[in-house]
């Protein structure tokens, strides 16, 4: 009876944690050590040693260097969806989250303008992947324009899309966070000079906090 009162009370086994697929492994890591220390100075032995395995089962993932560079690339490439905020508002947020990005201890730029700049010619797969993703955010800043009532909004979408660029790029020359609320004082200058009321939407970010 004892024996059996034992079991019964037995604690059940904890349920093993789900092992994260190789192929997401790999990825992690290339990712981290191609942003880190740059897609050129880091090998597929490097990466096939950091995960812990073989560079033949690497390449059973992913057959190329080529495919890994264009999967860490794609996986930076996000979307950005229309809320129900006012147009100038989702705008002027955009540029208030840079800031948080560019105050992390591993901030290196913009994965895009790195592999293009790193890459050259060598990967015209990398340099469209960058092209459709900084077009995505151009064409993203010229829809909300349209929704604003803005006559030019194709030249201020791209106007604003190298605000982004420029700050992302000043941030990190300089290590200086702050070159995010620059460009956002940028960006309201020139929707207010597209005819544009900020007003509101500064009072509604300021309020949250951002």
């Amino acid at each position: 009876m004892a024996a059996i009162a034992k079991r019964a009370h037995k604690q059940p086994p904890q349920k093993q944690l789900t092992k994260q697929p190789m192929k997401e492994r790999i990825l992690d890591t290339a990712e981290r050590l191609f942003y880190r220390h740059g897609i050129r100075a880091t090998g597929v032995d490097t990466i096939a040693a950091e995960v812990g395995i073989s560079k033949r089962t690497l390449y059973n993932h992913f057959p190329s260097k080529d495919a890994l560079i264009a999967a860490y690339l794609k996986r930076g490439f996000y979307v950005q969806h229309p809320s129900e905020r006012p147009p100038a508002e989702q705008i002027l947020r955009t540029f208030d989250r840079l800031e948080k990005g560019f105050a992390a201890k591993d901030f290196r730029g913009c994965r895009f303008v790195n592999a293009v700049a790193e890459l050259g010619e060598d990967d015209r797969a990398a340099r469209k992947i960058a092209v459709d993703f900084k077009e995505n955010r151009r064409l993203w800043f010229r829809e909300r324009l349209i929704a604003s009532g803005v006559r030019d909004a194709e030249q201020l979408a791209t106007q604003l899309a190298l605000l982004v660029d420029g700050a992302i790029a000043m941030a990190m020359v300089r290590g200086d966070p702050s070159m995010a609320r620059a460009a956002a004082g940028a960006a309201r200058v020139l929707l207010a000079s597209a005819g544009i009321d900020i007003s509101d939407s500064q009072k509604t970010i300021r309020a949250a906090g951002a």
